[in-house]
């Protein structure tokens, strides 16, 4: 009998972990690290046998000579880890300078810092720290290397708009185009123009270096007058570092397929039917598929029984709850081949020994914003060609591979985009134009950005940020409550929500709403415990609906000493509540700081609406007279959306609700829902409704 793993049994060797954004790693503890495993003398003999190495003489030099240096180099090579060491090495952190090394994932940073602290035999915190939103693990004057998040690094920028104490700034993973990498860019950019000392470093998997390299040319006259001063060279030097690649043989799909989850099962299974030993890669797009191809594969061994031999089915996703996903990636026992089922941080992310063959559905799930309708959905798309060789590549780490590509050459070649398109031009940029306005960008639209977003989005987000108060009329930060809001690392809609709280008096319970939607869930949910996972949440469930659940809860959490069994008993996430409490702390010492009062309303809930309000009346609907499947009406557009399963309203169906965000799936689908009285919304946003004669609310 084939062995699947599943939550709750014993599982292999390391652990895989989730951060709140989607992402997973493989982090190994340090009695399963790489050097045992591989039988390496020293983390010394470790580091000098990573493909960079060969490279730090020439990665100093160009560092020293030049202004910009751009690093390709695989997922696997070191770079991450090795090249903020080789500038500590070399003297860019003396004279009470940090060298600072960004990430777009928040559990990047904590894995890498804490790799780099192992490294070089320092405790977590001194000399390497790290800082990530609501979590800051460094010492003043102690710390001279500091991995964080590109979102941290922008916000440290508004107390220090010239980054003064970075001597390099190390800007990682590029390649995946995050809003907040871009945004970077384009500032480090303007920063280098009044501090040409400062010395950049962006390096990635899969960048594009020649439009990176142009992206970051000086003009021509201001490169001579850098040159005639002795400054480093303005023009960007590029540097290639080679992985540990060997060949991968790729295999087409001779016909299109029509259904590629049942396609990659087929796959696998003629894999470990037909080749010799060696673990699989599955790309898949999301929990759903991922949950589905584990069931087919399942089903398939029990009916045939030919797979006898033992497949080791791992899935992989950051949807599984926390206790789940302390997987093990030890190598498989003799006889037995490992079946990762994976989303696509599996393409650079993370690297997993011992993966042969690669199996490659063709797309992923990605954001995608319409600014005319104001609703993000999450989409399958085919990927693009860069991510189809990452993939491949997961397959030629060990010794030469094989890569199924579960579509045709001919689409290869003629139909795949070259490259996937950047996060900011198909997200909202509510965030980032205040992001940008903090920073004292007032002419967001001449903004030097990598990559263009739409000016349909921005329109969008000035609309927004006015609507709320945060810009006046000349579209400048408003005082006090737009600065207040630039400093609150939130969503601008839930910072107004804050503010509006301190002047009601129940600042503490909508705090403590804030942490819980900065969560991606509270609750645990899985195959098989949906059931008990509803009925449990009925135990808290407030009629005035989920907002005031989420309140519920967390009364519930604190009287119970915080207490994980309490958690397990109700399907309540333990490290989602912790999580919560942390949270929770960092916004209170922010209002503290921003001059906010923290009152609690007690069991006043009229005032925790109203203060929900103020932040999100722009998200109110009205449930459709004859609607006999509880279609809503949004007030701004008339769109169709219905409360998803997951709200403890579903079914309920109140007239009037105000949402905290839409999901797009057979359905617009409305999240995090809170019954209102429409008339508090001409009391609370008399500037964005008024009463038509027919005592109709009008947007």
């Amino acid at each position: 009998m084939s062995q699947f793993w599943k939550p709750g049994t014993e599982r292999p060797q390391g652990r895989v972990v989730d951060d709140e954004e989607g992402g997973l790693l493989f982090l190994f503890g340090s009695h399963h690290s790489s050097s045992a495993r591989h039988g390496y003398a020293s983390i010394e003999k470790q580091r000098q046998r990573l493909p960079v190495s060969k490279y730090r003489t020439a990665i100093l030099y160009l560092v020293e000579t030049h202004a910009t240096t751009i690093i390709v180099g695989e997922t696997g090579s070191g770079k991450t880890t090795q090249i903020p060491q080789y500038l500590k090495e070399a003297g860019w952190a003396t004279g009470g300078r940090l060298i600072a090394c960004t990430q777009p994932r928040r559990l990047a940073v904590q894995a890498v810092a804490s790799r780099v602290a192992e490294e070089m035999g320092v405790k977590l915190g001194e000399e390497v720290g790290y800082t990530i939103r609501f979590e800051d693990v460094t010492k003043p004057d102690v710390t001279v290397l500091k991995f964080l998040t590109d979102g941290v690094l922008l916000r440290e920028m508004m107390d220090d708009p010239l980054l003064t104490k970075y001597s390099v700034i190390m800007v990682d993973e590029a390649h995946e185009r995050s809003i907040s990498t871009d945004i970077l860019l384009g500032l480090l950019k303007k920063i280098q123009r009044r501090r040409p000392e400062l010395r950049l470093i962006i390096s990635s998997a899969t960048i594009e270096a020649k439009s990176m390299s142009d992206f970051f040319r000086m003009r021509k006259k201001r490169r001579e007058i850098e040159n005639k001063d002795h400054g480093p060279q303005v023009e960007p030097a590029i540097l290639s570092v080679e992985g540990r690649g060997f060949n991968v043989q790729i295999n087409y799909a001779e016909e299109p397929v029509q259904d590629y989850v049942q396609a990659a099962v087929s796959t696998t299974l003629l894999i470990h039917e037909r080749e010799p030993a060696g673990d699989v890669l599955v790309f898949l797009t999301g929990q759903d598929d991922i949950d589905a191809a584990v069931q087919l594969l399942t089903d398939q061994v029990q009916t045939t029984g030919k797979h006898s031999s033992g497949l080791i089915v791992l899935p992989l996703y950051s949807g599984l709850p926390r206790a789940d996903q302390e997987l093990v990636f030890s190598q498989a026992p003799r006889g037995k081949r490992k079946v990762v089922i994976s989303t696509n941080i599996a393409e650079t992310s993370l690297t997993l020994e011992g993966i042969v063959y690669v199996v490659d559905s063709g797309f992923s799930k990605q954001r995608f914003y319409n600014p005319i309708s104001d609703i993000e959905n999450l989409v399958v798309a085919p990927i693009s060609r860069a991510s189809a060789r990452q993939r491949a590549g997961r397959a030629g780490r060990v010794r030469p591979g094989k890569c199924y590509r579960l579509y045709t050459e001919e689409y290869f070649l003629n139909h795949m985009p070259n490259a996937g398109i950047p996060e900011i031009q198909r997200s909202n940029m509510v965030s980032c134009v205040i992001q940008l306005k903090a920073l004292g960008i007032d002419n967001i639209l001449g903004f030097d950005w990598p990559a263009s977003p739409s000016a349909e989005a921005m329109i969008r987000a000035l609309e927004v940020l006015y609507s709320l108060g945060i810009l006046d009329d000349d579209a400048k930060l408003t005082s006090p409550t737009g600065f207040q809001v630039a400093e609150i690392p939130l969503d601008p809609m839930v910072s107004k929500m804050i503010i509006a709280s301190s002047q009601l008096g129940c600042s503490e319970e909508i705090i403590t709403i804030a942490a819980v939607l900065s969560v991606q869930s509270i609750w645990i949910s899985g195959r098989g415990i949906q059931k008990e996972s509803d009925e449990a949440k009925l135990r808290f469930a407030a009629a005035e609906g989920d907002h005031v659940t989420f309140l519920n809860v967390y009364k519930g959490f604190h009287q119970s000493g915080k207490s994980s069994q309490w958690c397990h008993k109700n399907y309540v996430n333990y490290h989602a509540m912790r999580k919560v409490l942390e949270v929770r702390e960092q916004l209170k010492r922010i209002a503290k700081r921003i001059g906010l009062v923290l009152k609690s309303c007690e069991s006043d809930m009229q005032l925790v609406r109203k203060a929900v309000i103020a932040g999100f009346f722009a998200n109110a609907c009205h449930l459709e007279a004859y609607s006999h499947d509880g279609m809503y009406k949004t007030l701004r557009g008339s769109q169709e959306v219905y409360i998803h399963p997951s709200s403890v309203l579903f079914r309920v169906n109140p007239k009037w609700v105000i949402y905290h965000s839409l999901v797009s799936t057979d359905r617009q689908y409305m999240r995090n829902v809170l019954t209102i009285d429409p008339s508090c919304l001409l009391d609370v946003a008399p500037h964005f409704y008024k009463l038509q004669q027919s005592n109709h609310l009008l947007f």
